[in-house]
């Protein structure tokens, strides 16, 4: 369905344009405002809890000229989340990603993802140094949003336009988050809160407790206040599923046949020594007209293209997810005139789980021989039997640590009645270690009865019991790692502001900022000579040289663990396959053998070892002010902002086994404009308009440089490219709202972006002499071979790399949201809903043809009753099946992977005991009510690529304040 807002938004360009780059003419309209009759009486009514928090949301919404949605300390303290991402979640155009536990990470907004939102902390740059999902790794420019508690902060705000004041970074929109300060409260308070979380999964308790004590005091040199808070989590977590390497077929010689793509495995082309079943003799070939034979019904170019999951696997991921978090805000306000403030916030997360996994060996040349295989009209494979199958047990006991700590000192000095300064600054340091080793076994031959006509994945079920220790596990074909990683952001800025003018009416403000932000990912492998030790047949160090050529894994004697003392280590599982007691790692001197590991160029996340730093100087001017059409108030901001970027782009390459570190620095600079207005159309009834320019810096990962020849001439080359320009995107927004009175609100927004900057691979042909390879490192050949065309002044080289396209993504999307209290049906009742919907198409060179991972349709739906001691919320939040990547996933043309629609109820109920001291407030949360899991696909919807159970959570706690 095509949205009806591109031909308003259209026709509503042009003037929206206008009045974005004519900003400066503004400063001459005449400014006005409507003060309160001297003789006006006002009744203070205070409404406190949810729905006080929604009133709050409401009047900022209200407020506000730009296109934003706020959220409040008793809308974050009391809804049933357990981070800032699941808070966030619930604000119209804002899409979640979670964890495979169902906790939340990653925001994005209005059909980006999640590494085109800039998130911010009291209104400075941050970043975490994270990987982001167990499934998968970031290296862009995500924020990890676990690690900040609800209970620390009073307001978050998603800015979906920008001002000209905002910092740049965010095509998708900007979030800034707020930390709780002393002077948010009166005088002194002290709140406390504590849980006990069960999951029906995991069948463990989980604690959770968080204490903020505030106070204010008047002294001799003004008005001073301290805040102290801390909140700790202790969660024990499981999760259970089913995970693949995506879907592949086999590669089979006959007409017709592979002409799908794919081709990642081969089947047995001789009957191995033990099979006997279906006439089969060992020894005998099996030539296309056997494999015919053994499975009536199907041809073979369908046998050919018949997709099964590449290591299809249950796979379970058990143990511990720590948390803790410390806040300290000090304020001091010497007159009425300054205020100064010092925030910190401390945040320390540590995980240590099992993930373990048995995977049906489908790759390479496994040798399987089909019987009975049945494909439907996607050719994926739904029935059939698997001869001469083998397992694999893959173990990998998970040490994470993450630190982030941040310090933003700022104040205000109000000059005078016209003329006010505001400074920050800010120092922030993230460093993420983990630890991940990883053993694997492989299983005696069987037999794998496969069934996928039914259920969210497919059963491969054994005729090897594969939950028994003495099974006849096998190193042979085996193998261990130690993939080690670490990350380090770090960020320093300022930013000075000088507003002149009056505050609520007409007013220019400008400033200039300074921001100096880096991340760093390290790489570090020691697995061939851990492998060497523990299954190799010993005899190297952590240190030692490795012998040539390599030794198998097959635990020959001399082993740290031989083959003979392999059992001993094996134990029953959690649920239906094998894993390992945890003292294999001592006995496998895993302690040694890690800490010696040395540098390498990726990790076992895909992650490139590499530094990125990005050093950005900017300077705003806009102009705020209100001035009257019809006779109806206009408030408007206009502006534009300047940045200057320059980045260094350091990273190893690696020619002809000799490495290197590269490095590269780039400039480039641009203006931001800028355009927000609200018409009051009446007393009641806002209309908005914006138009802007917003940037997203390239992914680090794209930029990064390394070369690699790809021909014995060195004649062709692939290659990281540091000179990658930002995406740019046009936005424009239009919409309104119809205020029904306290916190209810009818609210519509339309709006289009138009995005440039999208990478694809291209081609480049540059002299040897840039291309940034020592001549000395060549092999002779490769000398030879650029000495015969010229030298390596005119020897040419072509390059292929990520390179800027011409080609532009417009999504165009529409968000609508009803707050509305029901007291005229039952008093303390009401109920908040938004929905929204994303259209996206691309034209040109290299557009894609959508941002992956993105639902065109989300929605969310809370109903509430609160009044008296009593309060209840039943919230629902719903995203609609989404693409997930790009297509040719395992070399199949046509296949992307998609995630599943998604919805979660969620209930938070409590009740206060006013009469107690503290006036406690017994809550109780359930989240996930229904046990929903997360399900993605290989393209098709029965072809499952994972499927993760997280479980219900149930929380029991107290809170209160005194």
């Amino acid at each position: 369905m095509r949205i009806s807002n591109r031909r308003i938004i259209a026709r509503a360009k042009a003037a929206l344009l206008g009045a974005t780059f004519l900003s400066g003419g503004l400063t001459s309209v005449a400014f006005a405002q409507t003060a309160p009759a001297d003789d006006a009486t006002v009744e203070e009514v205070v409404v406190t809890g949810f729905r006080g928090s929604l009133i709050s949301s409401t009047n900022a919404k209200r407020e506000s000229v730009g296109f934003s949605d706020s959220i409040f300390a008793e809308d974050i303290g009391k809804f049933p989340d357990l981070n800032l991402a699941e808070s966030l979640n619930r604000v119209p155009g804002v899409q979640l990603t979670r964890e495979i536990n169902g906790e939340g990470l990653n925001i994005s907004v209005r059909g980006l993802g999640t590494n085109f939102t800039k998130v911010l902390l009291n209104g400075s740059q941050i970043a975490v140094a994270s990987s982001g999902r167990t499934d998968s790794q970031n290296q862009n420019r995500e924020v990890d949003l676990d690690l900040f508690p609800t209970e620390l902060f009073t307001r978050l705000d998603v800015n979906k336009t920008p001002v000209a004041s905002t910092v740049e970074g965010g095509v998708a929109g900007v979030v800034n988050m707020r930390s709780a300060r002393p002077f948010d409260y009166n005088d002194r308070q002290i709140t406390y809160s504590f849980q006990g979380g069960y999951n029906d999964i995991a069948e463990k308790f989980s604690p959770r407790g968080s204490l903020i004590v505030s106070d204010t005091w008047e002294t001799g040199i003004g008005e001073v206040g301290v805040l102290a808070g801390v909140a700790l989590v202790r969660s024990k977590s499981r999760t259970e599923g089913f995970e693949t390497i995506g879907w592949s077929n086999a590669n089979l010689a006959c007409p017709g046949c592979n002409t799908n793509g794919g081709n990642g495995f081969n089947f047995a082309t001789t009957v191995p020594a033990g099979v006997t079943s279906n006439g089969l003799v060992p020894g005998s070939a099996i030539t296309t007209s056997t494999l015919a034979g053994l499975n009536p019904g199907t041809t073979l170019v369908q046998l050919s293209d018949a997709l099964i999951p590449r290591l299809g696997r249950d796979m379970v991921s058990e143990g511990k997810r720590d948390r803790d978090s410390a806040l300290l805000s000090l304020e001091w306000r010497p007159n009425d005139d300054l205020n100064f403030y010092f925030d910190t916030l401390y945040g320390k997360a540590n995980r240590e789980f099992e993930r373990i996994d048995m995977n049906w060996i489908v790759r390479n040349s496994n040798g399987m021989i089909p019987v009975g295989v049945q494909v439907d009209s996607n050719n994926v494979a739904t029935k059939g039997t698997f001869l001469n199958s083998q397992f694999f047990l893959e173990y990998r006991p998970y040490d994470e640590e993450v630190e982030f700590y941040n310090f933003n000192p700022g104040g205000t000095w109000k000059i005078n009645d016209w003329l006010r300064l505001d400074g920050q600054a800010n120092l922030s340091r993230s460093v993420f270690f983990r630890e991940a080793p990883t053993i694997l076994i492989n299983s005696p031959f069987t037999t794998v009865e496969y069934d996928n006509t039914g259920g969210q994945y497919p059963s491969i079920k054994s005729a090897l019991n594969l939950n028994d220790p003495n099974a006849g596990w096998m190193w042979a074909g085996g193998r261990t790692n130690i993939q080690n990683e670490k990350r380090v952001t770090s960020g320093k800025g300022a930013r000075f502001d000088l507003t002149i003018g009056d505050e609520l009416g007409m007013n220019i403000r400008a400033g200039v900022s300074y921001d100096d932000i880096g991340r760093t990912i390290t790489a570090l492998d020691n697995s061939a000579r851990w492998q060497q030790a523990v299954c190799g047949g010993g005899g190297i160090t952590p240190t030692g040289a490795l012998p040539t050529p390599a030794l198998p894994c097959n635990g020959a004697a001399g082993s740290l663990i031989p083959q003979s003392a392999l059992a001993g280590f094996i134990v029953p599982g959690p649920t239906n396959f094998i894993t390992f007691d945890r003292r294999i790692l001592d006995t496998a001197q895993f302690d040694a053998y890690n800490g010696a590991a040395p540098f390498t160029a990726s990790a076992a996340t895909g992650a490139a070892s590499g530094e990125v730093g990005e050093k950005t100087k900017g300077a705003y001017i806009e102009v705020n002010g209100t001035t009257q059409v019809l006779e109806r108030d206009l408030r408007f901001n206009a502006g534009v902002r300047y940045y200057d970027t320059n980045q260094l782009i350091e990273g190893p390459q690696t020619v002809n086994g000799v490495l290197s570190f590269l490095s590269s620095e780039t400039d480039y600079d641009g203006f931001l404009p800028a355009f927000n207005a609200v018409w009051a159309v009446r007393d009641n009834i806002n209309l908005r308009f914006a138009a802007s320019r917003t940037l997203t810096r390239a992914n680090p990962s794209a930029m990064l440089p390394g070369t690699v020849f790809s021909d014995p001439s060195a004649q062709n080359a692939t290659q990281g490219n540091p000179a990658i320009q930002p995406y740019i995107s046009n936005n424009f927004d239009i919409g309104g709202e119809y205020y029904t009175g306290g916190e209810g609100y009818i609210g519509v927004a339309l709006f289009t972006k138009e995005i440039t900057g999208f990478t694809v691979q291209g081609n480049t042909t540059i002299p040897f002499n840039q291309l940034g390879v020592p001549y000395d490192q060549l092999t002779q050949l490769q000398q030879q071979a650029i000495t015969n065309r010229g030298g390596p002044d005119a020897a040419t080289v072509t390059v292929t790399q990520q390179i800027n396209a011409n080609g532009i993504l417009t999504i165009d999307g529409a968000e609508v949201t009803w707050v509305q209290p029901l007291d005229f049906l039952l008093n303390g009742a009401g109920f908040t809903a938004n929905l929204t919907k994303i259209e996206q198409r691309g034209r040109g060179t290299g557009a894609p043809a959508v941002a992956v991972g993105i639902s065109p349709w989300t929605y969310n739906v809370t109903g509430y009753y609160e009044r008296g001691p009593a309060s209840i919320r039943l919230s629902y939040v719903w995203n609609d099946a989404q693409i997930s990547s790009g297509p040719n996933q395992n070399s199949v043309p046509v296949a992307q992977l998609r995630t599943d629609e998604r919805g979660q109820w969620d209930l938070s109920a409590s009740y206060e005991f006013e009469w107690l001291p503290t006036s406690p407030r017994v809550t109780f949360d359930v989240i996930n009510i229904t046990n929903e899991a997360q399900r993605s696909t290989f393209e098709y919807d029965n072809a499952a690529f994972t499927y993760y159970k997280p479980g219900t959570t149930f929380l029991v706690g107290i809170r209160g304040k005194f």
